[in-house]
């Protein structure tokens, strides 16, 4: 019978949940969005929001609906050389190598960069990241804990910081929204999707539901229909609070260019609104926001990516692992921030569209009977895009990476496979992969749910 569930755990749980996936590039990205999409605000705002919010919504279902223990047991329906394979790119990439030491280089470069002799920023880079790693490092020692540090203190203290300089921008706008700029003035809608990918949320949802999952059992839940009731209520709630504060912060976005002009990154335009709003005293309040968002983002991450790992190689505990991300991370993190962010962009557009159809076949996966042939198939006939959409994008940055093949073979997805100049490409081939797997003869047994 399912267990009654009072609100209050939906909304500790939900609280949780917003505060592993809203970190500061949650904060960054939309304000930049803003100015650069000014009266395209909407248009704009929808698309990000669907990759923003509505996927890693789905991929918090994907999990909790599925039976999943996890990302690697959902993508073990492809083929478990898959589960493994993807589990640990996918860990990697909101992990060690990009997101986790993003969450240091960012409060860094706005909350603090501007106010040290340039000469000094790498030894200033390596002292505050050493103390934001250390600090991570001994939260995430004991991950039952994780709720009461993200879910009642630390996200808690982030919203009051953060409602305060929004507030103050909705009550007195900076100006009105300028005109559109670069795709945003006849692609605002598709570009605003795309920014989506940059938030890494719909990555971080398939590692993040299973932190979700025990959360639940961890509140005395242990009904299958009832962890599966809390999942989506409290998902409800985490993702209706980060659309509210979305829409928040691209407005402020959009208002602001009058008044402080364009910036190349939104660190900085956040910096400046602060400023604009409370003077010297507005960087102080900055850097408390950021430090504390980028901070429980960490957390939240360390702890997902330390489990994963003890549970793949099972002799080297959890502190341990623990401590092994924490030293990557410090080190990856003194590369600097532009370096950081060049090379994630290409390893997003590789693996987010098959992190898509991967949420998409576990929430369908009902229509189809769960049949690997249906997984399997859609997901290479995906692979065979976005490896491209990867490449591209590296070459773009890196011109010598060029490779002669692989430039065929993109001139011929330009030429012929629809969507593809607009980043989804990939629509059409997962499409067509999921109707032959299903019409696919197989002899394989079909996939038990548990």
């Amino acid at each position: 019978m399912p267990q009654k569930i009072p609100f209050s755990t939906y909304a500790v749980i939900g609280t949780m949940l917003f505060g592993l996936f809203f970190g500061a590039g949650n904060l960054i990205f939309p304000i930049q969005m803003g100015q650069l999409a000014g009266t395209n605000f909407w248009p704009a705002l929808i698309g990000f929001l669907i990759t923003a919010i509505g996927l890693p919504f789905m991929g918090i279902l994907a999990i909790g609906l599925s039976g999943s223990n996890g990302l690697r047991d959902l993508a073990n329906r492809v083929h478990p050389l898959f589960g493994v394979v993807f589990a640990m790119a996918l860990y990697l990439t909101i992990g060690p190598f990009f997101a986790i030491p993003r969450t240091a280089t960012v409060p860094f470069v706005v909350g603090f960069e501007p106010y040290i002799n340039p000469a000094h920023t790498s030894l200033y880079l390596g002292l505050f990241s050493f103390l934001f790693f250390a600090i991570v490092y001994y939260f995430s020692l004991n991950p039952a804990k994780i709720m009461d540090y993200i879910g009642k203190y630390l996200t808690p203290a982030f919203l009051v910081f953060l409602f305060v300089l929004i507030i103050i921008a909705i009550v007195k706008p900076m100006g009105h929204f300028g005109k559109p700029t670069g795709d945003y003035s006849g692609l605002a809608f598709i570009t605003g999707f795309k920014e989506g990918y940059n938030t890494m949320d719909a990555l971080a949802s398939l590692a993040f539901g299973i932190v979700v999952i025990n959360a639940i059992k961890s509140q005395g839940i242990t009904d299958r229909k009832s962890i599966a009731k809390a999942t989506w209520k409290s998902g409800i709630f985490a993702m209706g609070l980060m659309m509210l504060i979305y829409g928040l912060i691209t407005y402020m976005g959009a208002s602001s260019v009058s008044a402080i002009g364009k910036f190349d990154n939104g660190g900085l335009i956040f910096a400046e609104v602060a400023q604009y709003y409370f003077g010297s005293f507005g960087n102080i309040l900055l850097a408390i926001i950021i430090v504390l968002a980028c901070l429980k983002t960490s957390i939240g991450l360390i702890t997902s990516c330390s489990e994963f790992f003890h549970e793949v190689f099972p002799k080297v505990s959890y502190k341990w692992f623990v401590a092994i991300l924490c030293l990557v991370s410090f080190i990856i993190a003194n590369f600097g921030l532009t370096n950081i962010i060049q090379f994630a962009i290409p390893v997003l557009m590789f693996l987010y569209p098959l992190a898509i159809v991967l949420i998409l076949l576990a929430l369908c996966s009902p229509l189809f009977g769960n049949k690997r042939s249906v997984y399997a198939v859609t997901m290479l006939l995906t692979f065979f895009v976005s490896i491209f959409d990867g490449y591209s994008t590296l070459v773009s940055s890196l011109p010598g990476a060029t490779i002669a093949l692989f430039e065929s073979i993109k001139s011929f997805y330009v030429n012929y496979l629809p969507l593809y100049d607009l980043g989804l490409g990939w629509i059409l081939p997962a499409v067509v992969g999921a109707i032959i797997g299903n019409l696919w003869p197989t002899r394989l047994k079909k996939i038990e749910i548990r």
